[in-house]
Protein backbone atom coordinates (compact mmCIF):
# COMPACT_ATOMS: atom_id res chain seq x y z
CA UNK A 1 0.00 0.00 0.00
CA UNK A 2 2.95 2.30 1.06
CA UNK A 3 4.85 1.80 -2.11
CA UNK A 4 1.58 2.46 -4.09
CA UNK A 5 1.59 5.72 -2.25
CA UNK A 6 5.24 6.60 -2.90
CA UNK A 7 5.07 5.42 -6.41
CA UNK A 8 2.04 7.90 -7.08
CA UNK A 9 3.45 10.77 -5.72
CA UNK A 10 6.74 9.83 -7.55
CA UNK A 11 5.13 9.84 -10.71
CA UNK A 12 2.95 13.03 -10.17
CA UNK A 13 6.42 14.60 -9.48
CA UNK A 14 7.73 13.77 -12.72
CA UNK A 15 4.53 14.93 -15.08
CA UNK A 16 4.61 18.13 -13.03
CA UNK A 17 8.44 18.48 -13.38
CA UNK A 18 7.99 17.89 -16.81
CA UNK A 19 5.60 20.97 -17.23
CA UNK A 20 7.53 23.28 -14.97
CA UNK A 21 11.01 22.28 -17.34
CA UNK A 22 9.53 22.96 -20.46
CA UNK A 23 8.08 26.06 -22.42
CA UNK A 24 4.32 26.34 -23.68
CA UNK A 25 3.41 26.46 -27.53
CA UNK A 26 4.26 30.13 -28.52
CA UNK A 27 0.46 30.69 -29.15
CA UNK A 28 -0.74 28.97 -26.04
CA UNK A 29 -3.07 31.73 -25.29
CA UNK A 30 -4.73 32.49 -28.44
CA UNK A 31 -5.51 28.42 -28.38
CA UNK A 32 -7.14 28.46 -24.90
CA UNK A 33 -9.25 31.06 -25.76
CA UNK A 34 -10.29 29.33 -28.95
CA UNK A 35 -11.04 26.09 -27.05
CA UNK A 36 -12.56 27.68 -24.58
CA UNK A 37 -15.18 29.40 -27.05
CA UNK A 38 -15.68 26.17 -29.07
CA UNK A 39 -16.67 24.21 -25.84
CA UNK A 40 -18.95 26.44 -24.87
CA UNK A 41 -20.45 26.52 -28.11
CA UNK A 42 -20.90 22.80 -27.96
CA UNK A 43 -21.41 22.20 -24.52
CA UNK A 44 -24.95 19.78 -24.70
CA UNK A 45 -22.96 17.63 -27.06
CA UNK A 46 -20.95 15.03 -27.16
CA UNK A 47 -17.35 15.85 -27.78
CA UNK A 48 -14.41 14.09 -28.33
CA UNK A 49 -10.74 15.09 -28.41
CA UNK A 50 -8.67 13.01 -30.81
CA UNK A 51 -5.00 13.23 -31.17
CA UNK A 52 -3.15 11.93 -34.46
CA UNK A 53 0.09 11.90 -36.14
CA UNK A 54 3.61 11.54 -34.21
CA UNK A 55 5.60 13.65 -32.41
CA UNK A 56 9.49 15.31 -32.53
CA UNK A 57 11.69 15.38 -30.30
CA UNK A 58 14.07 18.17 -30.95
CA UNK A 59 18.10 17.41 -30.08
CA UNK A 60 18.63 21.15 -29.83
CA UNK A 61 16.74 24.05 -28.62
CA UNK A 62 17.75 25.97 -32.37
CA UNK A 63 16.16 22.56 -34.00
CA UNK A 64 18.16 21.05 -37.11
CA UNK A 65 17.91 17.50 -35.64
CA UNK A 66 15.71 15.54 -33.98
CA UNK A 67 14.14 12.64 -33.36
CA UNK A 68 10.40 11.58 -35.20
CA UNK A 69 7.98 9.01 -34.16
CA UNK A 70 6.23 8.85 -37.74
CA UNK A 71 2.70 8.38 -38.29
CA UNK A 72 0.93 9.48 -41.59
CA UNK A 73 -2.39 10.06 -39.07
CA UNK A 74 -4.38 7.81 -41.12
CA UNK A 75 -6.45 5.71 -38.35
CA UNK A 76 -6.97 9.24 -36.30
CA UNK A 77 -7.94 11.29 -39.72
CA UNK A 78 -10.71 8.96 -41.03
CA UNK A 79 -12.05 8.00 -37.04
CA UNK A 80 -12.85 11.65 -37.03
CA UNK A 81 -14.80 11.65 -40.03
CA UNK A 82 -16.66 8.93 -38.41
CA UNK A 83 -16.99 10.27 -35.00
CA UNK A 84 -18.38 13.58 -37.14
CA UNK A 85 -21.25 11.77 -38.66
CA UNK A 86 -22.17 10.22 -35.60
CA UNK A 87 -23.11 13.94 -34.36
CA UNK A 88 -20.07 14.38 -31.86
CA UNK A 89 -18.14 18.12 -31.99
CA UNK A 90 -14.58 17.17 -32.29
CA UNK A 91 -11.18 18.68 -31.34
CA UNK A 92 -8.54 17.37 -33.94
CA UNK A 93 -5.11 17.78 -31.90
CA UNK A 94 -2.70 16.40 -35.22
CA UNK A 95 0.78 16.50 -36.52
CA UNK A 96 1.47 19.61 -38.97
CA UNK A 97 1.55 18.07 -42.39
CA UNK A 98 0.03 14.85 -41.25
CA UNK A 99 -3.69 13.62 -42.75
CA UNK A 100 -6.74 15.12 -42.05
CA UNK A 101 -10.45 14.66 -41.61
CA UNK A 102 -12.12 15.02 -44.91
CA UNK A 103 -9.03 16.42 -46.32
CA UNK A 104 -7.23 13.52 -46.53
CA UNK A 105 -9.24 11.55 -49.43
CA UNK A 106 -7.18 14.11 -52.20
CA UNK A 107 -3.70 13.19 -51.93
CA UNK A 108 -1.08 16.76 -52.74
CA UNK A 109 0.90 14.87 -55.15
CA UNK A 110 -2.63 13.88 -56.75
CA UNK A 111 -3.55 18.05 -56.99
CA UNK A 112 -3.04 18.48 -60.81
CA UNK A 113 -4.65 14.86 -61.67
CA UNK A 114 -8.03 15.78 -60.50
CA UNK A 115 -8.23 18.75 -62.91
CA UNK A 116 -8.34 19.30 -66.81
CA UNK A 117 -7.99 22.59 -68.88
CA UNK A 118 -10.61 24.34 -70.59
CA UNK A 119 -11.60 27.15 -72.81
CA UNK A 120 -14.69 29.19 -72.74
CA UNK A 121 -15.85 31.43 -75.53
CA UNK A 122 -13.97 34.42 -75.04
CA UNK A 123 -10.47 32.26 -75.36
CA UNK A 124 -9.74 32.26 -71.51
CA UNK A 125 -8.02 29.24 -69.93
CA UNK A 126 -10.26 27.82 -67.04
CA UNK A 127 -9.93 24.43 -64.83
CA UNK A 128 -12.57 21.58 -63.84
CA UNK A 129 -12.85 18.84 -61.97
CA UNK A 130 -12.13 15.80 -64.46
CA UNK A 131 -16.01 14.64 -65.44
CA UNK A 132 -15.33 10.62 -63.54
CA UNK A 133 -14.18 12.35 -60.36
CA UNK A 134 -17.02 14.38 -59.59
CA UNK A 135 -19.40 12.34 -57.86
CA UNK A 136 -17.02 11.10 -55.06
CA UNK A 137 -15.51 14.10 -54.58
CA UNK A 138 -19.07 15.91 -54.23
CA UNK A 139 -19.58 13.63 -51.84
CA UNK A 140 -16.39 14.40 -49.61
CA UNK A 141 -17.45 17.87 -49.80
CA UNK A 142 -20.74 17.24 -49.14
CA UNK A 143 -19.95 15.48 -45.81
CA UNK A 144 -17.41 18.41 -45.00
CA UNK A 145 -19.25 21.12 -45.38
CA UNK A 146 -22.09 19.31 -43.20
CA UNK A 147 -19.53 18.55 -40.32
CA UNK A 148 -16.80 21.99 -40.67
CA UNK A 149 -18.79 23.99 -37.76
CA UNK A 150 -18.63 20.92 -35.25
CA UNK A 151 -14.46 20.32 -35.76
CA UNK A 152 -11.62 22.20 -34.02
CA UNK A 153 -8.36 21.68 -35.56
CA UNK A 154 -5.16 22.31 -33.44
CA UNK A 155 -1.38 21.22 -34.81
CA UNK A 156 1.72 20.52 -32.94
CA UNK A 157 4.76 19.04 -33.63
CA UNK A 158 6.97 18.38 -30.93
CA UNK A 159 6.62 16.44 -27.82
CA UNK A 160 6.42 19.19 -25.97
CA UNK A 161 4.07 20.88 -27.96
CA UNK A 162 1.67 17.72 -27.88
CA UNK A 163 1.77 17.35 -23.94
CA UNK A 164 0.84 21.02 -23.23
CA UNK A 165 -1.74 21.15 -25.84
CA UNK A 166 -3.26 17.48 -24.58
CA UNK A 167 -3.23 18.74 -20.71
CA UNK A 168 -5.27 22.51 -21.93
CA UNK A 169 -7.65 20.60 -24.22
CA UNK A 170 -8.36 17.86 -21.47
CA UNK A 171 -8.97 20.66 -18.74
CA UNK A 172 -11.25 22.57 -21.34
CA UNK A 173 -13.32 19.47 -21.60
CA UNK A 174 -13.45 18.77 -17.71
CA UNK A 175 -17.26 20.78 -17.56
CA UNK A 176 -18.78 18.43 -20.41
CA UNK A 177 -18.10 15.40 -17.84
CA UNK A 178 -19.39 12.09 -19.14
CA UNK A 179 -20.40 13.32 -22.59
CA UNK A 180 -16.63 13.90 -23.22
CA UNK A 181 -14.06 11.31 -25.00
CA UNK A 182 -10.75 10.87 -25.30
CA UNK A 183 -9.61 9.07 -28.26
CA UNK A 184 -5.39 9.07 -27.90
CA UNK A 185 -4.55 7.95 -31.45
CA UNK A 186 -1.15 10.00 -31.67
CA UNK A 187 2.17 8.47 -32.06
CA UNK A 188 3.55 9.95 -28.65
CA UNK A 189 7.75 9.77 -28.02
CA UNK A 190 8.25 7.73 -24.83
CA UNK A 191 12.29 9.29 -24.97
CA UNK A 192 12.76 12.92 -25.16
CA UNK A 193 15.82 15.18 -23.93
CA UNK A 194 14.83 17.54 -21.06
CA UNK A 195 15.54 21.06 -22.52
CA UNK A 196 17.99 22.45 -20.20
CA UNK A 197 20.00 19.50 -21.00
CA UNK A 198 20.04 20.39 -24.79
CA UNK A 199 22.40 22.16 -26.42
CA UNK A 200 21.57 25.82 -27.59
CA UNK A 201 22.96 25.46 -31.20
CA UNK A 202 23.50 23.10 -34.10
CA UNK A 203 25.17 19.35 -33.23
CA UNK A 204 28.62 19.73 -34.72
CA UNK A 205 29.72 16.50 -36.74
CA UNK A 206 33.60 17.52 -36.35
CA UNK A 207 32.96 16.77 -32.81
CA UNK A 208 33.09 13.37 -33.74
CA UNK A 209 30.55 10.21 -32.58
CA UNK A 210 27.27 11.74 -30.97
CA UNK A 211 25.94 10.34 -28.07
CA UNK A 212 22.63 10.68 -26.78
CA UNK A 213 20.62 10.22 -23.15
CA UNK A 214 17.36 10.86 -23.44
CA UNK A 215 14.81 10.18 -20.40
CA UNK A 216 11.39 8.64 -20.21
CA UNK A 217 8.84 10.94 -21.04
CA UNK A 218 6.25 10.93 -18.02
CA UNK A 219 2.92 8.68 -18.62
CA UNK A 220 -0.01 11.14 -19.16
CA UNK A 221 -2.68 8.35 -18.88
CA UNK A 222 -2.77 9.09 -14.95
CA UNK A 223 -3.36 13.07 -14.47
CA UNK A 224 -5.50 12.74 -17.44
CA UNK A 225 -7.58 10.49 -15.44
CA UNK A 226 -7.23 11.10 -12.04
CA UNK A 227 -7.02 15.24 -12.24
CA UNK A 228 -7.73 16.71 -15.68
CA UNK A 229 -10.46 15.29 -16.48
CA UNK A 230 -11.89 12.09 -14.23
CA UNK A 231 -15.23 11.40 -15.88
CA UNK A 232 -14.37 11.70 -19.60
CA UNK A 233 -14.56 8.64 -21.60
CA UNK A 234 -10.64 7.57 -22.68
CA UNK A 235 -9.84 5.42 -24.70
CA UNK A 236 -6.03 4.70 -25.26
CA UNK A 237 -3.78 2.23 -28.52
CA UNK A 238 -1.44 0.29 -28.26
CA UNK A 239 0.69 -1.44 -31.07
CA UNK A 240 2.61 -4.34 -30.81
CA UNK A 241 5.12 -7.04 -33.30
CA UNK A 242 4.36 -9.81 -30.90
CA UNK A 243 0.65 -11.26 -30.99
CA UNK A 244 1.11 -13.07 -27.89
CA UNK A 245 1.34 -9.29 -25.94
CA UNK A 246 -1.45 -7.79 -27.64
CA UNK A 247 -4.38 -8.66 -24.94
CA UNK A 248 -1.89 -8.97 -22.00
CA UNK A 249 -0.14 -5.62 -22.52
CA UNK A 250 -3.82 -3.75 -22.75
CA UNK A 251 -5.08 -5.26 -19.58
CA UNK A 252 -2.00 -4.38 -17.96
CA UNK A 253 -2.25 -0.62 -18.97
CA UNK A 254 -6.23 -0.46 -18.21
CA UNK A 255 -5.28 -2.12 -14.32
CA UNK A 256 -2.16 0.42 -14.15
CA UNK A 257 -4.05 3.93 -15.83
CA UNK A 258 -7.67 3.34 -14.84
CA UNK A 259 -8.84 4.79 -18.35
CA UNK A 260 -11.35 2.74 -20.00
CA UNK A 261 -10.60 1.21 -23.11
CA UNK A 262 -7.00 0.14 -25.61
CA UNK A 263 -7.65 -0.32 -28.72
CA UNK A 264 -4.98 -3.53 -29.52
CA UNK A 265 -3.37 -4.23 -32.93
CA UNK A 266 -0.27 -5.53 -34.39
CA UNK A 267 1.77 -3.72 -36.65
CA UNK A 268 1.21 -6.33 -39.61
CA UNK A 269 -2.39 -6.47 -39.60
CA UNK A 270 -3.60 -2.88 -38.38
CA UNK A 271 -5.22 -2.16 -41.73
CA UNK A 272 -7.50 -5.12 -41.25
CA UNK A 273 -7.58 -6.27 -37.67
CA UNK A 274 -7.90 -4.53 -33.97
CA UNK A 275 -8.57 -5.74 -30.79
CA UNK A 276 -11.18 -3.36 -28.55
CA UNK A 277 -9.85 -4.33 -25.21
CA UNK A 278 -12.05 -3.34 -21.41
CA UNK A 279 -11.69 -4.46 -17.99
CA UNK A 280 -14.05 -7.01 -18.42
CA UNK A 281 -14.20 -7.88 -22.25
CA UNK A 282 -12.58 -8.33 -25.15
CA UNK A 283 -13.81 -7.72 -28.99
CA UNK A 284 -11.87 -9.17 -32.42
CA UNK A 285 -12.86 -6.52 -35.41
CA UNK A 286 -11.55 -7.47 -39.04
CA UNK A 287 -12.10 -6.89 -42.35
CA UNK A 288 -13.55 -9.53 -44.81
CA UNK A 289 -12.97 -9.47 -48.27
CA UNK A 290 -16.34 -7.90 -49.16
CA UNK A 291 -15.36 -5.07 -47.13
CA UNK A 292 -11.71 -3.97 -48.59
CA UNK A 293 -13.29 -5.20 -51.95
CA UNK A 294 -16.03 -2.09 -51.36
CA UNK A 295 -13.58 0.33 -49.77
CA UNK A 296 -15.01 -0.22 -46.04
CA UNK A 297 -12.41 1.52 -43.34
CA UNK A 298 -11.84 -0.35 -40.03
CA UNK A 299 -12.23 2.98 -38.13
CA UNK A 300 -15.76 2.84 -39.46
CA UNK A 301 -16.23 -0.29 -37.21
CA UNK A 302 -13.96 0.96 -34.21
CA UNK A 303 -15.94 4.46 -33.87
CA UNK A 304 -18.99 2.35 -33.93
CA UNK A 305 -18.13 0.44 -31.41
CA UNK A 306 -16.38 2.78 -28.87
CA UNK A 307 -19.88 4.73 -29.27
CA UNK A 308 -21.59 1.65 -28.25
CA UNK A 309 -19.09 1.65 -24.99
CA UNK A 310 -19.52 5.48 -24.40
CA UNK A 311 -23.28 4.88 -24.41
CA UNK A 312 -23.00 2.69 -21.40
CA UNK A 313 -20.36 5.00 -20.06
CA UNK A 314 -23.09 7.62 -20.13
CA UNK A 315 -26.03 5.46 -18.65
CA UNK A 316 -23.68 4.89 -15.41
CA UNK A 317 -24.03 8.77 -14.48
Amino acid sequence: FFDAIKMSVSDSNHWEEFYETTKPPKDINRIEIEIKNFCLEHLCSRIALITSGGTTVPLENNTVRFVDNFSAGLRGASSAEYFLKHGYAVVFLYRDNSLQPFHRHFHRDQFLDFLETVHNDGGCLGLKLKEGLVPNIAKVVKDYEQCKERCYFCTFTTLTEYLWLLRLVSIQLRHHKNKALLYLAAAVSDFYIPENEMTEHKIQSNNGPLELRLQLVPKMLRPLVSQWIPNAFIISFKLETDENLLESKAREALQKYKHKVVISNLLQTRRTSVKIVTLKSTELLTMDECELLQNVEIEEKIVCKIICLHNQHCSNF
